[in-house]
């Protein structure tokens, strides 16, 4: 029987009612209690690492929930993560580039509903988590309403239905159903895991709106060392007065910058559109191209945690991490 570790952050799986609202309240061990199929696929151990809604979660938690893996990964077989919605998907990608290339699961799972509500999700959700970690591919991932997805890949769609998560410009790995697994995708791992523990927290993320002040942008490339800024379409920068002058002056003080989209599927190309391909053929920044922003934001900081130079940030950057970046040929179009 295979041995799995349970670590528990908090979130709506774990809430419970207040006089303030639904807040965290509950331990991994009540969790697993409302749950006894569990102990019949597998032996668990439990780790109380945190209580709390997710978006009280910060970089310094995802740190801390990769330290405990780390610490206790050669005694287990995979771990389950239960976790907020909200920002699971940030977790989730922070995850994939602080433990790469991990040959057992780590999966994350959490709930629309409390577990002890009517028609909760949380008892699926868990029972398929504990499921894919004794009989799924490794790395990490995000299981939530019988699909499985690259940790790098997620973002929540829905606020409130059972079907929170998609899966952005990438297929589902697997689904679960009434306990049948049918993986689609396994995701090559190595022997053994390589593990990081340092995040530069000093990114920004700009979302642009029609008229956006320049005044902004030069704002976050004075507080922020890197920036992630969410265009329009297939990307570029407004063309009015201001905008490329902060750009560029970001640039010159070493800013490390990545164009993004607002877009959720498809992804950017700045080669298209004037906007794009002036900032694109004339200054030195990235291109997400096909990745999430919780994907890209995430890899900024963890590249940031090992070099603010340009060259080096390129190169770590546009290499795929659990296939974060799926772009044709992207090594050729980042000059």
């Amino acid at each position: 029987m295979k041995k799995i570790l349970m670590i528990g952050t908090g979130g709506t799986i774990a809430s419970d009612v207040t006089a303030e609202g639904l807040a965290p309240e509950l331990n991994t061990e009540q969790l697993l209690s409302a749950v006894p199929r569990i102990g019949q696929l597998c032996r668990v151990d439990c780790v109380q690492l945190y209580a709390l809604d997710s978006t009280d979660l910060r970089p310094e938690h995802w740190l801390g929930i990769a330290r405990t893996i780390r610490e206790r990964y050669d005694g287990y077989d995979g771990f389950v993560i239960s976790h907020g919605t909200d920002t699971m998907a940030y977790t989730a990608a922070a995850l994939s580039y602080l433990i790469q290339d991990s040959p057992k699961p780590i999966v994350l799972t959490g709930a629309q509903k409390p577990i002890w509500f009517d028609g909760t999700d949380s008892k699926r959700n868990l029972t398929d988590a504990f499921l894919y970690a004794c009989r799924g591919s490794g790395g990490v991932q995000i299981v939530f309403n019988g699909k499985v997805i690259l940790g790098t890949r997620a973002r929540k769609t829905f606020s409130k239905s059972f079907q929170a998560f998609s899966s952005v410009n990438h297929p589902e790995l697997a689904l679960i159903q009434d306990e049948h697994l049918l993986q689609y995708i396994s995701c090559p791992s190595a022997p053994a895991p390589v593990f990081y523990d340092e995040l530069d927290t000093s990114v920004g993320l700009l979302k642009l709106i029609p008229g956006t002040d320049p005044a902004l942008l030069a704002y976050m490339l004075d507080r922020y060392d890197g920036l992630v800024i969410e265009s329009f379409g297939v990307g570029g920068l407004p063309d009015y007065p201001g905008f490329y002058d902060a750009l560029r002056a970001g640039v010159e003080r070493g800013r490390l910058i990545v164009m993004t989209t607002q877009v959720p599927n498809e992804g950017s190309d700045l080669r298209v559109y004037h906007v794009g391909v002036r900032i694109k053929s004339t200054l030195q920044l990235l291109e997400a191209y096909d990745m999430t922003t919780e994907a890209a934001v995430c890899k900024l900081m963890w590249l940031m945690g090992q070099t603010r130079d340009f060259a080096q940030a390129e190169r770590l950057f546009y290499r795929p991490v659990a296939r974060d970046i799926l772009y044709p040929a992207v090594a050729g179009q980042t000059s």
